[in-house]
């Protein structure tokens, strides 16, 4: 009977090696979900998102360095360093970046007589731009320099070229050059990016 115990005794247990093992097992369990856990809340699994398409222009862009036409040195926008000052006003859209323009009707009708004839030209002008509110209250501002300037530029035409196809487009372009550069002279800062004839008449 004594010697049955012993045997019984000697077996050894099995459940403190069980229970090693299922705590191992468990400790790694944890420590991955934990690592887990971490991961997808910090965002790791998740895609990044698109650039927006405004984005995606101004790095291609090189955010408006002079590269579409109407930045510095052409004629309508500002001398070196005043790209921040005159940034063009822009609107979001789903595809494409796209400007923000803003009209201003001229008061008062042009009429002038053409050049070498009995003909008069009367036309009423709209300008527009892309460009912040500052061009529209320049404009305002030299409102007297700029009717005599445009009245000088159309001046200039004579009943033949009134015939032409382009003369109305070739006109609008003259006088908005001639704007920029007298807004740049007091200014230092054109920004009329566009004349248009709201009315035209020639009799």
């Amino acid at each position: 009977m004594a010697e049955e115990v012993q045997e019984v005794e000697s077996k050894p247990s099995k459940k403190p090696l069980l229970l090693i093992i299922g705590g191992v097992v468990g400790l790694i369990v944890l420590l991955v979900a934990t690592v887990m856990g971490t991961l997808f809340m910090t965002g790791f699994f998740n895609k990044p998102p698109p650039l927006d398409p405004d984005q995606q222009i101004d790095q291609a862009a090189g955010h408006g360095g002079g590269g579409d036409g109407h930045g510095g040195g052409d004629g309508h926008g500002g001398k070196d360093g005043k790209d921040d000052k005159n940034a063009k006003l822009t609107k979001k859209s789903p595809d494409i970046q796209r400007f923000e323009y803003t009209y201003l009707q001229l008061e008062k009708d042009f009429l002038v007589n053409l050049t070498g004839s009995r003909k008069v030209m009367s036309v009423q002008i709209a300008i527009s731009t892309r460009y912040d509110q500052r061009v529209v209250d320049n404009v305002k501002k030299h409102d007297f320099a700029l009717r005599s300037t445009i009245l000088d530029v159309m001046r200039q035409t004579t009943e033949p070229e009134i015939s032409k196809p382009e003369f109305r487009k070739e006109l609008a372009l003259k006088i908005r050059d001639a704007m920029n550069s007298l807004l740049e002279k007091y200014e230092d800062f054109g920004g009329v990016e566009d004349v248009h004839f709201t009315s035209f008449l020639v009799q």
